[in-house]
């Protein structure tokens, strides 16, 4: 008995320390946008075709695709469109703003969920979303009153980021429980880098997008893609196997905040940035972090005995 709890709370451990790693991982990937000097758009379509790529070469990705029906294929390109949308325009605000911006923007997503899902999915409004988005909005307020007023446009353009990606949330949402994820996500960011493909041959030097970054971009492309993209991925899904996903969510909602202390020490962003931008910060993740323990004390209390977290 004493061995299976110890094996239980060795692999509990090993859970968590996946989904730090790897939410951490995906913490640098706003710091990556910036870094990386080409425009957004291009930025993405690299990020998708080698992540892609890198999914591709993975037995158990083949595996998913043998059980794959023609409708779960048609909404993985659907999903992967709409990430390859929400991505060029959080990518375009990181550019337009900084590293941090942009993360917190994209923090903002539970708000839209709160505010059109209802809309989306067709089901009356719940008042624990409404309460979560009451609370953000003075975040969001200190955000805007931290920043300078250079950035507003960007910061317009993340909270545009944020609102897609409900969609693409939701799309997901309805195949995570029908398909492999790597698959999935294999498809996505193949049907993406697809989709940009199309968007950048309708853009002004249409050939710059599909020229082969050189140099500091080309390493740091390769590393964005597999080191940032690709492997938080595979471990994301690896954690799920030790705790719950309840545990992810709270975990992976984090993911602003290792952003905003990354970008400290590598990009020096807090001189831009005044401290009513970072108690904005404290305020909108303290809300999304709330978000799925709320959810969770819900369910316990009315269901009227203990939910295992």
């Amino acid at each position: 008995m004493a061995r299976v709890s110890s094996q239980s709370d060795s692999s509990t451990l090993r859970g968590y320390l996946l989904i730090h790693a790897s939410v951490l991982l995906f913490g640098f990937t706003p710091i990556m946008g910036r870094l990386i000097t080409v425009d957004a758009v291009t930025l993405v379509w690299w990020r998708m075709s080698l992540a892609g790529a890198v999914l591709l070469l993975l037995p158990m990705t083949w595996r998913g695709f043998r059980t794959l029906s023609p409708r779960l294929a048609l909404g993985c390109c659907l999903a992967g469109g709409v990430l390859a949308i929400t991505w060029a325009l959080f990518y375009l605000s990181v550019k337009l703003t900084d590293a941090s911006v942009a993360a917190v923007c994209l923090a903002t997503s539970p708000l839209f969920v709160a505010l059109f899902g209802p809309v989306v999915a067709r089901r009356p409004y719940r008042r624990i979303d409404l309460l979560l988005a009451l609370a953000m909005i003075p975040g969001v307020a200190l955000v805007v009153g931290g920043i300078p007023h250079a950035m507003y446009l960007g910061l317009g353009v993340g909270l545009l980021s944020a609102a897609v990606l409900v969609v693409f949330s939701s799309l997901n949402k309805l195949l995570a429980s029908r398909i492999q994820p790597l698959s999935a996500t294999c498809i996505e960011m193949l049907v993406g880098a697809a989709f940009l493909t199309v968007m950048i041959a309708l853009l002004p030097r249409a050939d710059a997008g599909f020229l082969l970054p050189r140099g500091r971009n080309l390493w740091l492309l390769l590393v964005f893609a597999i080191a940032f993209t690709a492997v938080p991925i595979a471990m994301l899904l690896a954690s799920l196997r030790d705790i719950s996903v309840f545990a992810q969510q709270v975990v992976v909602n984090l993911e602003p905040v290792y952003a905003v202390l990354l970008a400290i020490p590598i990009l020096a962003e807090q001189r831009q940035l005044t401290a009513l931008f970072y108690l904005g910060v404290l305020v909108v993740v303290g809300t999304v972090v709330a978000e799925p323990m709320l959810r969770w004390l819900r369910r316990r209390f009315t269901s009227g005995h203990p939910a295992q977290p």
